[in-house]
């Protein structure tokens, strides 16, 4: 089978056509202006070196040359196999806290934004494995579902702030039922839940999701973010300048902390990983290594067909052409008779 990779480069095949009218017309203009020179019979003697054949050659040498470059840029292929491509990866749903809490800075620069920047690590770091998010904070949905658009992701994950949230607070059994629904969309048995939150939970009810977890078999990751003091939780005007700090209904002001108990519980009944990001800390970064250079399984396989470059065929013949172009001479070699001039 034989095609052209990039076909819009045959547009330049136009070049040929107009280069063989702008040789005619010169060769035209040329004869004009002879014929206005002077007598014939002195013009013919004085181009009597010049040698129409030749000249004729080079004009043809100089169309082929860009035939054959422009048929060279356009990348023809001929010649195919058949490659088995195999998708090996993971599928990963990041779930993120966006309660108000996820403001707090106790964690530089706040514990959201801790949170997004390993993320964006984590994307970096995967190849093959499909990634979604889910928010979540009294209620949960997916953000992005799973996908190996990896910029697209990455522009869902830049968009998660608690102002999407309607309804503040901490349900993680809403998020891990959400995340578990969208990893069995994903129909692979290498699955990964990451919930990164400060846990706060104020539900106190994920006793079902952890047995989804145990029986479905996902490996689940917390991450709690935050320190197990107390921080006040800062609260910003339309213009993103902070005016205080978030207050109960009695005026005081209320604090967040880091409840690890919840992660810890976890631990116990669904055999999660847990790490503590905090500041200064580097056990984030290291559990984002370690899931970005999970193995996965086996996907699909794709048999696909791998056509042979032969662009390089045109392009030496076109040099050759230029070349031979170029050593051509459109001047006869004549011989001059010297006898008797030094008598």
């Amino acid at each position: 089978m034989f095609r052209f990779n990039d076909s819009v480069w045959l547009w330049t095949l136009v070049l040929a056509p107009i280069l063989v009218l702008l040789i005619v017309l010169s060769q035209r203009k040329r004869i004009r202006a002879l014929e206005l020179f002077g007598d014939s019979e002195l013009v013919s003697r004085l181009t009597a070196s010049v040698n129409a054949t030749a000249r004729t050659w080079k004009a043809i040498l100089q169309v082929a040359t860009v035939v054959c470059l422009a048929a060279a840029l356009a990348r023809p292929q001929f010649g195919n196999r058949v490659e088995t491509i195999r998708s090996v990866g993971q599928d990963i749903v990041v779930a993120v806290d966006l309660s108000q809490s996820m403001l707090a800075e106790d964690v530089s620069p706040n514990r959201l934004e801790r949170a997004r920047l390993a993320i964006f690590r984590l994307i970096d770091g995967l190849d093959g494995d499909r990634i979604g998010l889910v928010a979540f904070a009294a209620d949960a949905f997916v953000q992005s579902p799973l996908t190996v658009d990896y910029s697209a992701a990455g522009m869902f994950l830049s968009a998660m702030h608690p102002d999407l949230m309607p309804i503040q607070g901490t349900d993680l059994g809403a998020a891990m039922r959400v995340s578990l629904d969208a990893l069995e969309e994903g129909a692979r048995d290498a699955r990964v839940l990451v919930l990164v939150t400060d846990a706060e939970d104020h539900e106190d009810n994920f006793g079902e999701e952890v047995q989804r977890v145990v029986d479905e078999g996902v490996q689940v990751y917390i991450v709690g973010i935050g320190t197990t003091e107390g921080v006040p939780i800062p609260e910003f005007n339309a213009e993103g300048q902070q005016q205080g700090f978030l207050k109960d209904e009695d005026g005081a002001v209320v604090t967040t902390r880091l409840a690890e108990e919840t992660g810890q519980r976890l631990v116990r009944e669904a055999g999660a990983t847990y790490v503590r990001a905090a500041a200064g800390g580097t056990a984030f970064d290291d559990l984002v290594d370690e899931i970005a250079s999970g193995q996965g399984e086996e996907i699909d396989a794709l048999q696909v067909t791998q056509f042979q470059e032969q662009y390089q065929i045109f392009l030496g013949i076109g040099l050759v052409l230029l070349l031979a172009e170029a050593l051509v001479s459109d001047r006869r070699q004549t011989k001059t008779a010297w006898s008797g001039r030094f008598g």
